[in-house]
C-alpha cells in the first residue's frame, strides 16, 4: 500500500480549494492507497466523511509566513507519524528537508510575472510588492528543495524552467463533467432574479473573486466600448465578486474598481453577484451568453474549462496558458487592449454561427481534461518515487511531459 501525505494547508479559496475538492475524492477511491490530508480546521467538514483519508487539522494558522514556519518546523514530524511514503506539497512551497520523497505542485505565476510587478508599482502597493518578492524567493528555492516539481500547464512549466534553471514536469489539471453538473438545486433567489432582469441582454460572465492579476479594470474599461458596438442590445457583465473593500479573499482592495464602474457610468452594465457556491456555478454559466477573461497572469484557469464544458463561447486574453487550455475554441485579444476585447465580443455577438461553432468546439475541448487522469499520473509518479531512488527517477522523467495534454 502507498501512503501519501498531501499538504493542503495553503488552500483557502479559489484554485487551491477547487484542486482539493476534486482531487481528494479520487485519492479516497483509489485501491491500495491511504491518504493523510493536512488542511485548515475550517475545511474539516469538507473531507471528514471520505474513506481512506486521515485528516490533520492543526490550529488555524493565519498568514503565509506563519504557515511556512509551521510547515518547515512541525510538518516533518506529522509526515513521519502518518507513515507516509511520499509527500505531495500542493501549496507552491516545498519542505526544505522532507523526510520522504517530495512532489511539489507549483501553481502561482505571480512570483514570475513582470506584469504583476508593474501593476503593483502603478497601484503603489509597495507592501504587497515586497511580500510577493519574498514569497518568490522561497518559491524558487522550493523548486530546488523538491525531488520533482510539477506545473499544471506546459506554458507555466516553461516559465518555471527559465526562472529556476531546473527541469519541471507537466500534469494538466482536470475537469469532472459529472461532478460539476451534478447539483440540480437552483441558484439562489437573488441571483436568479438578477439573471431574469437581464433577459434579452447580452450576458457576459467572468468567474473570479476580485484580485489585480485578473485585470478587472481592463475588462470594465471594455464594457462601454462593447455597448457602443452593440447599441441595440443591453450588455450586462456578471461578476462572482463584490467590487468593495474587504469583500474578497486576501488583501486585494476592490474599492478602486468599484469607483471605476461609477466613473465610467456603467453601474447598470455590471452585476456584482458576490461569491457563488461551486456546486451552483454550472447554472450561472448556462444562463449567460459569453465568457470573458482579461487576466494577465495564470497557470491553468479552471473557469475556462468550466465555461467550455457549459457551452459558452470564450473570449480570452492572449496568454500562452489560455491558448494551451482552449486551443482554437476561443478568440484571443492583447491583454491590455480594451478595444480588441470589445471587437471580439461584438464579432461573436453578431454571428450566431460563430458562437455555435465556438460552443461546439469548446465542449469537445473540455473533454480532454480529467481529474481522474490527473490523479492517476501524479500517483504513478508517487509510486515510482517510492519504489526507486526518487531523485534519479524524477530526473529521468523531466525531458518529456508527464501528463497527456490536448493539442494546443
Amino acid at each position: 500500500m502507498i501512503r501519501v501525505f498531501v499538504n493542503g494547508l495553503a488552500a483557502s479559496a479559489g484554485a487551491g480549494l477547487t484542486y482539493l475538492h476534486n482531487v481528494v475524492p479520487h485519492l479516497s477511491a483509489t485501491p491500495g492507497l491511504h491518504t493523510t490530508l493536512a488542511v485548515q480546521p475550517t475545511l474539516r467538514s469538507d473531507f471528514e466523511r471520505l474513506g481512506n483519508v486521515d485528516l490533520v487539522c492543526p490550529p488555524a494558522i493565519s498568514g503565509s509566513a506563519r504557515r511556512f514556519i509551521f510547515e518547515q518546523t512541525k510538518l516533518p514530524q506529522l509526515i513521519r507519524d502518518s507513515r507516509a511514503n511520499i509527500l505531495i506539497s500542493a501549496g507552491n512551497f516545498a519542505l526544505r528537508k522532507s523526510p520522504v520523497p517530495q512532489i511539489l505542485l507549483s501553481g502561482n505565476s505571480l512570483y514570475t510575472s513582470a506584469d504583476f510587478f508593474r501593476d503593483l508599482l502603478s497601484r503603489r502597493e509597495y507592501l504587497m510588492l515586497a511580500g510577493n518578492f519574498v514569497k518568490g524567493l522561497f518559491a524558487r528555492r522550493s523548486v530546488h528543495w523538491a525531488d520533482l516539481t510539477v506545473a499544471p500547464s506546459q506554458a507555466f512549466a516553461d516559465e518555471l524552467r527559465r526562472w529556476t534553471g531546473r527541469e519541471v514536469g507537466v500534469v494538466h489539471h482536470g475537469f469532472d463533467h459529472a461532478t460539476f453538473f451534478a447539483d440540480q438545486a437552483p441558484l439562489a433567489d437573488d441571483i436568479q432574479r438578477k439573471l431574469s432582469e437581464a433577459e434579452g441582454c447580452l450576458r457576459l460572465l467572468f468567474v473570479s473573486h476580485y484580485n489585480y492579476y485578473r485585470n478587472f479594470e481592463m475588462l470594465l474599461q471594455a464594457l462601454p466600448l462593447i455597448q457602443n458596438l452593440i447599441p441595440r442590445k443591453k450588455v450586462k457583465l456578471f461578476l462572482t465578486c463584490k467590487l468593495e473593500r474587504g469583500a474578497n479573499p486576501g488583501t486585494y482592495d476592490g474599492e478602486d474598481a468599484g469607483r471605476l464602474v461609477r466613473d465610467l457610468g456603467i453601474q447598470d452594465n455590471v452585476v456584482q453577484l458576490g461569491a457563488v457556491p461551486y456546486a451552483s456555478l454550472h447554472h450561472l454559466y448556462r444562463a449567460c451568453d459569453l465568457y470573458v477573461t482579461a487576466a494577465y497572469a495564470e497557470t491553468f484557469a479552471h473557469p475556462l474549462v468550466e465555461a467550455m464544458a457549459s457551452g459558452l463561447p470564450v473570449v480570452a486574453s492572449d496568454l500562452a496558458v489560455h491558448k494551451e487550455v482552449c486551443g482554437e475554441s476561443a478568440h484571443y485579444f492583447p491583454r491590455f487592449s480594451p478595444e480588441s476585447l470589445a471587437k471580439a465580443v461584438a464579432r461573436i455577438s453578431a454571428s450566431p454561427d460563430l458562437a455555435a461553432e465556438l460552443s461546439t468546439a469548446g465542449k469537445e475541448r473540455s473533454s480532454n481534461f480529467s481529474w481522474a487522469q490527473h490523479v492517476a499520473c501524479v500517483l504513478r509518479l508517487a509510486d515510482q518515487g517510492c519504489k526507486n531512488n526518487a531523485t534519479s527517477f524524477f530526473a529521468k522523467s523531466f525531458p518529456n511531459r508527464l501528463g497527456s495534454a490536448p493539442n494546443a
